[in-house]
């Protein structure tokens, strides 16, 4: 009984899935998060690369770090928190690991992850023309026929 109320308050506080954008583990990401001052409401933005993912429903988690001025700054955001006005993937890395703590002791170009190649869609490729063979010089290739 507990645990169907649980999931009823939880369907209720979740966003809708369009509003939360995909994004994984070594992503760079630009979080819009909207802050109150005096009456007043504002959007800013925290860049940096997504280093952990806690949690699940309405508790998930993720964390984001960025350098400013040569010191590390982490900032852990409620993923369903009305307050994130939405979350724009920059680009995507190859990483194999589920947390990138690692990160923490790295400075310089070493902090930078090897960027992954963005999936194309159906609609933007692009039909290619298929280049001439090296040494052909766009020839046709002369056949015993002819």
């Amino acid at each position: 009984m507990s645990n169907q109320l649980i999931d009823i308050v939880e369907a209720a506080c979740k966003k809708p899935k369009e509003e939360i954008s995909e994004f994984e583990i070594g992503d760079t990401v630009d979080v819009h998060y909207r802050i109150l001052e005096g009456e007043k409401e504002r959007v800013q933005i925290f860049n940096g690369v997504v280093i952990a993912r806690s949690g699940s429903g309405t508790r998930e988690m993720f964390t984001v770090r960025r350098i400013v001025g040569g010191e590390g700054i982490e900032r852990k955001f409620a993923l369903h928190s009305p307050k994130i006005a939405k979350v724009v993937t920059v680009r995507s890395a190859v990483v194999h690991r589920a947390k990138l703590y690692f990160l923490r002791d790295r400075v310089g170009k070493a902090v930078r992850l090897k960027e992954r190649a963005m999936r194309r869609k159906a609609e933007d490729t692009v039909a290619t023309v298929k280049k001439a063979r090296r040494g052909s010089k766009g020839k046709p290739k002369k056949t015993a026929a002819t």
